[in-house]
């Protein structure tokens, strides 16, 4: 699958992955899902869920490093910032064959564009903040937000092969 066949999908599913209402109750069944299918893994990950910039969620599984807490303060920038998911701008930019600096003037230090941050969108509203996942690869990552988003709103999306 290319690059343009991703940026499709992704957009499909944000266009698909959309709250009527979101709670500290929707951040809790969402985020508890997300680690249950971090441990049925065996994977160490790092989840946050932040809305309105308040943390309302956020869980380590076994094992998780330290530095996954930073790589989720990045990708999350990056979602606050362009409200599209990471991976997502992640590969626009690998389209373009410029980096973050060259095409928007941001540090590597602010900013990852690696799958995994995901908008939370609410219909008639747009983004109120993000939902995160750190520690497998950057397609996996953005693969279990967009599964676990789907499974809670009850749609089917595709999935990133």
């Amino acid at each position: 699958m290319g690059i343009e066949q991703d940026l499709a999908t992704i957009a499909a599913q944000e266009r698909a992955l959309v709250f009527q209402n979101f709670s500290a109750e929707t951040a809790w069944e969402l985020g508890c899902r997300l680690r249950q299918d971090a441990v049925g893994r065996g994977a160490a990950m790092t989840f946050e869920i932040q809305v309105a910039g308040k943390t309302i969620f956020m869980t380590a599984t076994d094992g998780a490093p330290a530095g996954q807490v930073n790589w989720i303060r990045r990708k999350r920038n990056v979602v606050q910032l362009f409200e599209k998911s990471s991976y997502a701008v992640g590969l626009e930019l690998q389209m373009t064959g410029k980096t973050i600096k060259e095409r928007h003037g941001l540090s590597l230090m602010d900013y990852a564009m690696h799958g995994g941050a995901f908008p939370l969108v609410l219909r008639g509203t747009g983004c109120i903040g993000s939902v995160i996942a750190s520690g497998l690869a950057q397609r996996e990552d953005h693969n279990i937000v967009v599964e676990a988003l789907a499974a809670i709103l009850g749609v089917q999306v595709a999935r990133l092969a």
